[in-house]
């Protein structure tokens, strides 16, 4: 869902998340801006990541019990990501994540032996790296001279909202156009992925995960401890690109909130784990559950639908629409998914996507089960 609300903005128009400073927003549109800056940007593909590095752990212990080398299904499936995730950046949405991950895996991949001290040390070294860099980064620009960003990032503004609201070779092009920045983009946080993917690989190892409850004090605190390093950081970062600070403070304070987004995200995992432990957040998680399971799913299928309301695809409202209503859409979208979701994994073991990612990973056909199986 915090997934699906960042990029139904990026989606929506070229004025996403103070990316170009929209002249028309009125005071409603940069508050709900500055909401999901503060609560979302920078904080789920993370979740993701460190989700993708804990079932790693899953698929070598896989491996092991069905006797196979994990390397050949391992490779396999990074190459079906890889190849998701390109058809996914040229034909629905540029901002994909499944190409990063399918590259940075291959590091997983070879550092599958590694101890869990030495994925979190490697992930810590990495993170304190990276943050100093664009901490640097970010203090720089404030020692520059004023110039007219924003006017230089509109200068091909009218042509992409045409592609985007022409047909459907248009809205190829326009998203081939938009690739190099985004690939850029990737590069420059792929080092904060792969430390995810390392706490994730850390906590796999020692399987923190499969016994919650008895770190229910050390979750506790990183809960708080994360709450009180990450808002203020991200709060930051919104009056920096959606508030009053203005555009001088904008890519300071974006770099701000991304190094305070890792923070957040584990109070946000951690809050989540102690809450699943009481009777009503189980019942919660039983709602959430099943559009879990076929997360890969329907992360592609919210592209398609957003693809088809914003672009030339279908209604072509692409920047036509309010922060509001896309807000509102957003979470339309993703209630008739968990809908939908709840009624194909009371049937199916596997979503759609994810049993053609596990067809390829297994160079098989996966045997689809019954809903006791599943249920198990």
């Amino acid at each position: 869902m915090g997934i699906l609300l960042v990029n139904a903005f990026m989606m929506a128009g070229p004025y996403a998340l103070g990316a170009i400073t929209d002249p028309g927003a009125s005071v409603l549109d940069r508050t709900i801006e500055g909401v999901v800056l503060t609560f979302a940007v920078g904080k789920f593909y993370l979740m993701f990541s460190f989700l993708f590095g804990y079932s790693f752990t899953l698929q070598l212990a896989s491996a092991e019990r069905d006797g196979t080398s994990a390397v050949p299904r391992l490779l396999r499936r990074s190459l079906g990501l890889l190849v998701l995730g390109v058809l996914h950046a040229v034909l629905l949405y540029t901002g994909d994540i499944l190409m990063t991950y399918a590259v940075l895996g291959l590091i997983l991949i070879a550092a599958r032996n590694c101890t869990p001290g030495t994925a979190l040390r490697a992930a810590r070294i990495l993170y304190g790296s990276l943050s100093a860099f664009l901490l640097l980064l970010g203090l720089a620009t404030l020692l520059m001279p004023d110039a007219d960003a924003d006017a230089e990032l509109a200068e091909g503004l009218s042509e992409l909202i045409a592609g985007y609201r022409g047909d459907a070779s248009s809205v190829i092009q326009a998203n081939i156009g938009q690739l190099p920045d985004q690939l850029l983009a990737a590069l420059l946080m792929s080092g904060f992925v792969m430390a995810a993917f390392l706490v994730g690989l850390h906590c796999g190892k020692r399987h923190l995960l499969a016994d919650t409850g008895s770190h229910h004090a050390r979750m506790r605190r990183i809960f708080l401890l994360g709450a009180a390093m990450g808002l203020p950081g991200s709060l930051f970062m919104a009056l920096a690109v959606s508030g009053p600070l203005g555009p001088r403070w904008s890519t300071f304070g974006t770099m701000v909130g991304t190094v305070t987004a890792p923070a957040l995200t584990a109070a946000y995992v951690c809050g989540m784990l102690l809450l699943m432990k009481t009777a009503r957040g189980a019942r919660t998680a039983v709602v959430f559950a099943p559009a879990g399971r076929m997360a890969l799913t329907n992360y592609l299928s919210q592209s398609l639908i957003m693809a088809i309301v914003f672009t030339g695809y279908g209604l072509a409202l692409y920047d036509r629409l309010s922060p509001a209503v896309v807000i509102l859409g957003a979470l339309v979208l993703y209630a008739c998914q968990l809908a939908l979701s709840t009624r194909l994994m009371a049937r199916h073991r596997y979503g759609p996507v994810e049993w053609l990612l596990r067809a390829i990973t297994l160079a098989r056909l996966p045997h689809d089960r019954d809903r006791s199986a599943a249920t198990r």
